[in-house]
């Protein structure tokens, strides 16, 4: 088998394809819940702890050349927050193809249907 068809049949895999399919998804599904974080969720959070803008927070240290260093801590705030809501967004969106993808409960025969596996149980007994 030649290289070329052995990385044709690797590349075609389902596994492979559903891979890419969800590294392209997150990738996209990123800045959405950035942007949610940062331009909806953390303005109303800000305003309610006294008008702070989380982006702006940080601490200055003093250097001997007269300029600070800023340690930005506000910028990882609105990470870890945007960290928090990606992963539950993608939790909630596990659990519902999860759900579709469970099979449907098996339904309760018939009266009838009973009714004939007991006739032919009893004749099968005789």
């Amino acid at each position: 088998m030649s290289i070329i068809q052995e990385f044709k049949e690797f590349a075609m895999r389902g596994n492979v394809l559903d891979l890419a399919i969800a590294v392209i998804m997150g990738a996209a599904f990123g800045p959405v819940v950035t942007s949610l974080v940062d331009g909806m969720i953390m303005p109303p959070i800000g305003y309610l702890l006294a008008g702070i803008d989380f982006s702006q927070l940080a601490v200055t240290l003093p250097t001997p050349t007269g300029d600070g260093v800023e340690i930005k801590y506000g910028l990882f705030l609105n990470a870890v927050i945007t960290f928090l809501i990606t992963a539950f967004a993608i939790f909630l969106l596990v659990k519902a193809v999860n759900r579709m993808r469970r099979p449907a409960p098996a339904a309760a025969p018939p009266p009838s249907e009973v009714y004939l596996r007991e006739i032919r149980d009893a004749l099968v007994k005789k």
